[in-house]
């Protein structure tokens, strides 16, 4: 289910996903816990998106798993990274729930405010350090040879 669509692997087509998708949701998530004037307009789209950022998830660790019996065992640990990615967008989608929650019933409330910032910070910080470092090991392990193995074609330098 997760190996290819119309040839390619799905988990070329859905990391693209969780890597513009999670650190957006992730921004608005810190938008929402910012700007209380913004938080009634971002309450179901910081949701939503941070659940399908999460679902993205789900579906590139699995569809990385059916690349991996197809090709081998990616280099740069990014099997294990990709699985800490997919981790960082379960924390993110939860932290949303509990943010929103929070901050929904917390008022003026200044100290709850508080908590809320501080889960957001932690739940962002980690999702976009996740999702980083597993894109990063990715594209490694994917284009690092075929490029030292080139030059420049000295187009516009």
């Amino acid at each position: 289910m997760f190996d290819t669509i119309a040839g390619l692997p799905v988990h070329a087509l859905v990391v693209h996903a969780v890597v513009v998708l999670g650190p957006l949701a992730a921004l608005m998530l810190l938008a929402y816990a910012l700007r209380p004037t913004w938080r009634t307009g971002l309450r179901w789209p910081t949701l939503l998106l941070s659940a399908v950022a999460a679902a993205s998830a789900f579906v590139a660790t699995q569809s990385g798993e059916a690349l991996e019996e197809r090709v081998g065992d990616p280099a740069f640990d990014h099997a294990e990274k990709g699985d800490l990615a997919a981790i960082s967008m379960y924390v993110l989608l939860g932290a949303a729930v509990v943010v929103i929650f929070l901050l929904a019933r917390a008022g003026r409330d200044a100290s709850t405010s508080a908590v809320g910032t501080v889960v957001a910070l932690a739940a962002v910080a980690f999702a976009v350090f996740a999702v980083f470092n597993a894109g990063h090991s990715g594209a490694s392990s994917v284009w690092k040879d075929i490029v030292a193995n080139t030059t420049p074609s000295g187009g516009d330098d």
